[in-house]
């Protein structure tokens, strides 16, 4: 499955991607709140980049998880982690979107979240995307394996069936000839 190894390999890339982005989320949020405490008091929203940077470290470090270790729950626990960053990524976009309107707003500094904050929310959206493909994968090489395992496992019983049989008609074979038949 050449595909499959694709997919692993993108949900890898967009990981590390997903980090990079909550971190950098984090570190401009911080600018922000300390270049805000000068001028005036915190209000509601000047936070939100920080809380939208954490949930796309986290939804970074589940996708490098998942990569990893491709289990059911892990991949939920991911999709859980893409739906929360991709909400965390809008809401982030606009309470930031309300704070650039106010006249002491650092414009550049707004900018930047706000383009953070889409692409945290696009790659979220790739991440959903690509989770189901990775379980549509895992659901298909489940599927076969269980497959082989059930064929194996029925060539298994027909050869031993096959074994007793020859067996029996052996010993029927001796005891028919005037000799006496070895104990199974």
């Amino acid at each position: 499955m050449p595909e499959r190894g694709c997919t692993i390999f993108s949900l890898m890339v967009l990981s590390v991607l997903e980090v990079g982005l909550g971190a950098s989320s984090i570190s401009l949020g911080v600018v922000g709140i300390v270049g805000i405490r000068s001028a005036r008091k915190l209000q509601l929203g000047d936070a939100s980049s920080i809380w939208s940077g954490v949930c796309f470290l986290i939804c970074g470090l589940c996708g490098m998880l998942c990569a990893k270790k491709r289990s059911g729950l892990i991949m939920i626990m991911f999709s859980a982690c893409c739906i929360c960053g991709l909400i965390s990524g809008i809401l982030n976009f606009q309470f930031v979107r309300v704070v650039a309107k106010r006249p002491d707003a650092l414009r550049p500094l707004h900018l930047a979240i706000m383009v953070l904050a889409c692409l945290g929310i696009a790659v979220s959206i790739l991440f959903t995307w690509l989770t189901c493909r990775l379980a549509s994968s895992e659901q298909q090489r489940m599927y076969l394996e269980r497959e082989l395992s059930l064929h194996h496992s029925h060539e298994m019983s027909d050869k031993e069936f096959a074994d007793r049989s020859e067996r029996a008609a052996s010993i029927t074979q001796m005891s028919l000839n005037g000799k006496s038949s070895p104990p199974l």
